[in-house]
């Protein structure tokens, strides 16, 4: 068995499950999980943060270790389900290496959800949230376009490599200038019924549970990773519609 290929298989997985949103704790035992299940591996540990992994095997009385380093991805939910699942198929049904690595190419090329459906239901979320704040129908609706603009501009700013401080702070401040104009031509309209509908897609909700979950675990490195990172996240959106609505008043 290729040892090497093993280890660097495995850390792949671990870097797409870290990538995509997963919790430390399910990426820890994932990749341990994935690397017993082949014959001779006599030890296997990880270390994961948010930003490296460690990883560690010993195979015929040798140890090898390697550290990769982790970039901030966008969530995918499914690409995590898919890797949980093939952890556990492969259990009981086990798999070479190169099979192992040819089927994680196939789970990371997989598309994502298109630009137009992203679009949609990031407008039906904002009008979903403009329902759940007891807005009127000309409110749902006017978050509902907020909600088009903003996925807008966030998928245009991740294609340039935007981070993600500044795409929330623009992201924000766009919303906000558009439901003060909207309100500027509509005065019946509730202005911050708009602006909250619209901010919500902007929410680190997933990060804020993960927080939550790290530090549950004992992971607390990686617990306070994420909050500071829902917390830099929460700045960003207030800094964009401050911004906005201190030169508009």
């Amino acid at each position: 068995m290729n040892i090497e290929k093993l280890l660097n298989t495995i850390i792949e997985a671990g870097k797409m499950l870290v990538e995509s949103g997963a919790e430390v704790n399910r990426v820890e035992e994932t990749m341990v999980r994935m690397c017993r299940c082949f014959e001779g591996i006599e030890y296997a540990d990880s270390y994961v943060t948010l930003t490296g992994i460690m990883f560690s095997l010993t195979y015929d009385n040798k140890t090898v270790t390697r550290i990769c380093r982790v970039h901030t991805g966008e969530v995918d939910l499914n690409r995590i389900d898919q890797i949980n699942t093939l952890s556990r198929s492969i259990c009981s049904n086990p798999i070479s290496v190169d099979e192992l690595a040819a089927t994680l190419e196939k789970i990371k090329e997989m598309p994502r959800y298109s630009f137009f459906k992203t679009m949609l239901f990031g407008a039906v979320g904002a009008a979903g949230f403009g329902i759940f704040f007891n807005g009127t129908i000309l409110e749902i609706c006017m978050s509902f376009f907020i909600g088009i603009l903003i996925r807008c501009i966030s998928c245009f700013l991740s294609k340039h490599n935007l981070n993600s401080f500044l795409n929330n702070a623009i992201s924000a401040g766009s919303a906000a200038l558009s439901a003060l104009c909207i309100h500027h031509f509509l005065p019946q309209t509730n202005v911050d019924i708009i602006i909250i509908s619209s901010f919500m897609l902007l929410v680190p909700g997933l990060a804020i549970t993960n927080a939550i979950r790290d530090t549950i675990a004992g992971d607390y490195v990686s617990g306070v990773a994420r909050a500071a990172d829902a917390f830099l996240c929460a700045v960003a959106i207030a800094v964009g519609a401050g911004f906005v609505m201190y030169f508009w008043i």
